[in-house]
């Protein structure tokens, strides 16, 4: 079975994390866009400690389409350095229809089912 990829990145605000994730998902960029709010970041940029509440977003995609994934939240990013994370699944202790359905939600192999969520 073909590869399949988390992108992990964190956003400014939720608006703008659940336009972008969505825009992703309509294009079949991604699968699903898991947003969640209210997280504490702690860390240091240009010189300075930082300390500011952000949303963490989680995007499920295959691997043949995570580069175009990342292009896309890159050029839509209003940070100038964003967080952009990928990390690859295990496919062997995964569940194996799940990550079929990622596949045919980002175009890879055919599954019929529009069905699960998460």
């Amino acid at each position: 079975m073909p590869q399949t990829v988390i992108l992990y990145t964190t956003w400014p605000d939720a608006e703008k994390a659940e336009a972008v994730g969505g825009e992703a998902v309509a294009e079949q960029l991604a699968a699903c866009a898991n947003v969640f709010a209210g997280m504490r970041s702690i860390y240091r940029w240009e010189g300075a400690l930082e300390r500011t509440v952000e949303i963490m977003m989680i995007l499920k995609t295959s691997a043949q389409r995570a580069p175009e994934l990342r292009d896309f939240i890159l050029a839509r990013h209003p940070y100038d350095t964003p967080c952009i994370i990928a990390l690859r699944i295990d496919g062997e202790l995964s569940h194996p229809d799940y990550l079929a359905w990622i596949l045919a939600q980002t175009g890879g192999d055919a599954f019929d089912a529009d069905e699960p969520t998460g």
